[in-house]
């Protein structure tokens, strides 16, 4: 009783919730988008207390990530290290979320 016609694009088995929401999140082209959302709110756990406190601003544009620090000390320590943040960002999120890191 049923017709194919409608059901040609669904799948016949069963998939994971996280399977299904990746590839809703391809299907609708928002997978860049969500990964730099939880970049966001991942910062503070990969960073530390000490730099997540003097970050005032943090946003993403064209694949760059631009940092706000109210801490000259912490600014250019930043400024030193930033081959291993973004070495840090790639591990955890995958290679090419993140190409740029602008710290300001």
């Amino acid at each position: 009783m049923t017709n194919n016609r409608y059901n040609s694009g669904r799948k016949k088995d069963a998939a994971p919730l996280e399977e299904a929401f990746n590839e809703l999140l391809k299907a609708y082209r928002l997978k860049d988008k969500f990964d730099e959302r939880l970049l966001m709110q991942a910062w503070p756990e990969m960073m530390g207390k000490t730099v997540a406190t003097r970050t005032s601003g943090l946003y993403i544009k064209d694949k760059r990530l631009f940092v706000k620090i109210t801490s000259g000390p912490v600014k250019s320590e930043l400024n030193m290290n930033r081959t291993k943040v973004l070495d840090l960002i790639a591990s955890k999120f995958g290679k090419g979320i993140i190409e740029e890191l602008v710290i300001l």
